[in-house]
């Protein structure tokens, strides 16, 4: 490639001249020569650390990207960064960090690269929380970026079956019923996770990285292998020659991330029946890069798209059968040949997404995916909601639901713990609508998932015998008539905060409706009753969060994003 020239670019500020040569001292004591010191600077930040099986294969993964960037003609610069994992944060207040820490994530990534003034940036992450965080770093800072994603765990094996940790999370209700032994239930856990990698099925972090190549952040194929697999090196390799690439032709993820190809993203999600998350994740990018793409917009798009990925929780397979199958190309060209997706959308390859797909044969010798025209349904697994329980909107998964409407009397609670006490002591009944409130951005703070409760739930073969609604929100792995994000929240004085006991209450997935059998005048007589719930929180991060963040439709911002926007870092 051609010598780029450093008197253009941010790390200029930290090695050109003079002036700068206290600082070029710091890179000779880590090794660098003035060579490398001369060559732009490439941030590699990984998401690695033993929080959890999905960080620990991050840093290999780091030193394969570092050594492409290298011999490209730049010179990397590694960092890590946090995470919260949520399958050891589910189930109890350290939820409440959870999706605070994508801002973390996404502040301290930028933080680090204005700080140190680096030219570009590959993220490599494995968990939830840390591919929105890191996508939504690139988009903020706009300098040339790629993500690769870390891989998914390989599926343990229980009874001859294939098991994901969400087996456990449902065991336990099983447990509690006397479904299960406690020696059964020892025996999966034991097995459930047998190596690195995130959650085997299409939950939040697989749904995510299905997001990164459908939006163009990431390599094609970059995001089926599992982690475990040394073939994932080679991507990463490719990521950092990728990097170089971009900056060298000045293509910045802005001209990447547009409406458009957030709508690639959210056809993604709804084809292979994705985490309700990314409805949150999604405006949050949007956010960044200045577009209007809310959580309704989002369920425009699931509502026109076909399901086509048999995908567990509420289909057979997992991450792994699908890149075996095909992988994220493969699901992406039949999408393209249906018309679902848009092909002009510039990617991280350099090419448009309809140039990187003209290879791609559809493999018909394999189960897990369908063609566009051969649906397992024709609407998408996640659907919008919106009514006088939701005005803002809410969000359902139905793939793998029998029935998408439900009618039952609400059963109230103030927070995940109390409702999950009664789950656990079945102090619930078939029909009853669990509402869980006060759980959500500003009111948790921290919107918990409610995986153990939904889980719990689930085990007990209470599934689809009631359904739960809450202004919090759920894992990717949730299954059963959960209804999610409702807004406005609890905290704000919306709608879910004034039900009570015994309220009739109507979901309709395939309409698109939530509603209480309320009148206008009855909720506004509530209303003026209503008093304010004072938060658990004041002082520290969550305190700190709970002042700043937006609505859940919104993605949950704490930040004005590119509408605000001053002064952009990639020009400084």
């Amino acid at each position: 490639m051609s010598k780029i020239d450093k008197k253009k670019l941010p790390s200029r500020h930290t090695s050109l001249g003079p002036d700068r040569a206290p600082h070029r001292s710091f890179y000779y004591a880590m090794g660098e020569t003035e060579q490398d010191v001369a060559k732009p600077f490439v941030g590699v930040v990984s998401t690695w650390n033993e929080a959890a099986p999905c960080n620990t294969a991050l840093m290999r993964q780091a030193q394969s990207v570092k050594k492409g960037v290298k011999q490209s003609g730049g010179t990397p610069r590694e960092f890590c960064t946090i995470t919260v994992t949520d399958g050891i944060a589910m189930g109890h207040e350290g939820m409440k960090s959870s999706l605070i820490s994508r801002e973390v994530i996404a502040d301290s990534a930028e933080l680090t690269v204005r700080g140190h003034c680096y030219d570009a940036l590959v993220g490599i992450a494995g968990c939830d929380k840390s591919l929105p965080g890191l996508m939504m770093s690139m988009l903020r800072l706009n300098v040339p970026s790629v993500f690769i994603y870390g891989g998914s765990i390989l599926p343990g094996k229980f009874k001859g079956k294939d098991v994901t940790v969400v087996d456990v999370f449902e065991a336990v209700g099983k447990h509690s019923t006397g479904k299960m032994s406690t020696e059964e239930l020892r025996e999966l856990e034991l097995v459930a996770c047998p190596s690195a990698g995130a959650c085997g099925g299409q939950f939040t972090a697989n749904t995510m990285a299905c997001v990164s190549e459908a939006i163009g952040l990431a390599l094609p194929y970059s995001a089926g292998t599992p982690a475990p697999y040394e073939e994932r090196d080679k991507y990463a390799f490719e990521s950092g020659r990728a990097v170089m690439n971009l900056l060298e032709k000045k293509i910045k993820p802005r001209e990447i991330v547009t409406k458009k190809s957030l709508e690639n993203a959210a056809t993604i999600v709804a084809a292979t029946g994705g985490s309700t998350n990314a409805a949150l994740h999604l405006p949050a990018l949007a956010n960044e890069i200045g577009v209007k793409f809310d959580l309704m917009d989002v369920a425009k798009i699931f509502k026109k798209t076909p399901y086509l990925a048999d995908l567990k929780p509420g289909g057979k397979y997992v991450a792994k059968d699908m890149w075996e199958a095909g992988g994220v190309p493969m699901l992406l060209k039949t999408l393209f040949d249906g018309g679902f997706i848009h092909g002009d959308c510039l990617t991280v390859t350099g090419k448009t997404m309809r140039e990187n797909l003209t290879n791609i044969q559809f493999n018909k010798d394999q189960k897990v995916l369908r063609e566009y025209n051969n649906p397992l349904s024709p609407d998408g697994g996640v659907v919008g909601l919106k009514g006088n329980l939701a005005p803002e909107g809410a969000i359902v998964k139905i793939a793998g639901l029998k029935k998408l409407q439900f009618t039952g009397k609400a059963r109230c609670f103030d927070n995940e713990e109390d409702a999950m006490k009664a789950v656990q002591t079945k102090k619930y009944n078939d029909g009853d609508v669990i509402i869980i409130r006060y759980e959500g951005p500003k009111g948790g703070p921290g919107m918990r998932e409610m995986l153990s409760t939904t889980g719990a739930i689930y085990g007990q073969g209470k599934g689809e015998k009631v359904a739960l609604i809450t202004d919090g929100r759920f894992s990717g792995a949730t299954r059963g008539f959960c209804v999610g994000h409702v807004g406005p929240e609890a905290a704000l004085g919306g709608p879910i905060a004034l039900l009570k006991n015994g309220d009739t209450i109507d979901i309709d997935a395939k309409k698109g409706t939530i509603n209480v059998r309320l009148t206008k005048a009855q909720l506004s007589s509530r209303r003026k009753k209503w008093k304010a719930k004072k938060s658990s929180f004041g002082s520290g991060t969550l305190w700190k969060y709970a002042q700043t963040v937006g609505p859940a439709y919104l993605g949950a911002p704490t930040h004005p994003g590119k509408k605000k926007e001053v002064k952009e870092y990639s020009k400084i």
